[in-house]
């Protein structure tokens, strides 16, 4: 996806500030194409869209992604530790929309990291990316069997 490149720019800074509604929406649609929200819908998130921090914030995580901006000193360690990739031993289920149109690796790529119960669970019927919206009551199962996993 050209996103995180083009955040990465001047250029595509000034244009997101300058169409940060627009361009939501286009990676709301890329991101779960068979989903048929509604103008309503998107409006209730789009809101989030107008706080004055939200572009500074948005650029500087997409360019830290990239390596091109430090992150918080303070959190050094934690993000080595992290980038070693080590085994979660807790009980986990994940989720994948069957439509999910964000980059992402397939689960057997990471499935041999969870060392405890674990579950993975592809979500049928044209679901996307944004699994609590499009399929909310196979979210909230999920959250309910972890209990009992």
């Amino acid at each position: 996806m050209v996103v995180p490149i083009l955040l990465c720019t001047e250029r595509g800074r000034l244009g997101y500030d300058k169409s940060r509604h627009d361009f939501a929406k286009l990676i709301w649609q890329l991101a779960s194409p068979k989903w048929n929200f509604d103008d309503a819908t998107f409006e209730r998130s789009a809101a989030s869209l107008n706080n004055p921090d939200h572009v500074a914030l948005t650029i500087h995580n997409y360019r830290w992604r990239q390596d091109l901006a430090e992150g918080e000193a303070k959190y050094d360690a934690l993000e080595k530790r992290l980038a070693e990739a080590p085994v979660i031993n807790v009980p986990t289920i994940t989720m994948e929309g069957d439509a999910n149109g964000a980059p992402h690796p397939p689960a057997e790529a990471y499935a041999k990291k969870f060392t405890g119960k674990y579950e993975h669970r592809l979500i049928a019927g044209g679901i996307g990316h944004n699994l609590p919206q499009e399929a909310p009551q196979a979210f909230a199962q999920a959250v309910i069997d972890l209990d009992h996993l």
